[in-house]
């Protein structure tokens, strides 16, 4: 008799309106936050909603899940290319933060909040991502242990003008030892993630390749 491999059953992934535009201050972030909760109820009847974490996500997430489980994310990938100008940076010396981009595939931590938390949770949550609207919101499937599933979580397109394009090592340096903002510097974040990330078991050897430039 023939055997069949078992392939993971197909996830549905709610869809989020397409961005209009890519500039944050013509964006509204409140209408953003209803069309999120409106996907995440669509998906039916007292859905729990899963959150994607990449960076500080995985080490100060500010809110408590019910479930972690380690996560693969297929098509994106972590970079430290996404300029801050208040939270790890100045608008003279400005710093950066991570984002979820085009290409490759990634590691994190896949976060559940239980139906019953998701409306009152997700302001706080929109407030942290989203003071700025500059990520673009959007379900991912998520590869973990015990299965597919779908995700919440924040990326950046290459359109934005929050991306800065590829950075040059020198200019790594030179922000690693002067961008200081509103939270710390953009050096202690970057550790903090990489830290993070280490303490769930997860290398990132681009990001420890960065750090060592501060060295």
């Amino acid at each position: 008799m023939p055997t069949h491999t078992e392939r993971p059953a197909p996830i549905t992934l709610p869809r989020l309106p397409r961005p209009r535009t890519w500039v944050p201050a013509e964006r509204n972030g409140e209408q953003m936050m209803a069309d999120t909760l409106a996907a995440w109820r669509a998906q039916g009847p007292r859905p729990d909603l899963w959150v994607f974490g990449y960076a500080s996500l995985v080490w100060r997430p500010e809110f408590e899940a019910v479930e972690t489980r380690l996560a693969r994310v297929h098509g994106h990938h972590r970079c430290l290319q996404m300029w801050s100008r208040v939270n790890r940076g100045t608008p003279e010396r400005p710093g950066l933060v991570f984002a979820l981009m085009r290409g490759g595939s990634v590691q994190g931590l896949a976060l559940r909040i239980p139906h019953e938390r998701v409306e009152a949770l997700m302001p706080a949550l929109w407030a942290r991502e989203m003071p700025n609207p500059v990520y673009d919101p959007k379900w991912l499937p998520c590869q973990t242990a015990q299965g597919l599933v779908p995700a919440l979580t924040f990326t950046l397109s290459r359109r934005s003008p929050n991306y800065t394009g590829p950075l040059g090592d020198d200019h790594y340096r030179e922000i690693f030892t002067h961008s200081v903002g509103r939270y710390g510097s953009t050096l202690d974040y970057a550790r903090q993630t990489l830290q993070g990330l280490r303490e769930h078991g997860i290398e990132d050897r681009a990001l420890a390749r960065l750090l060592r430039l501060a060295e």
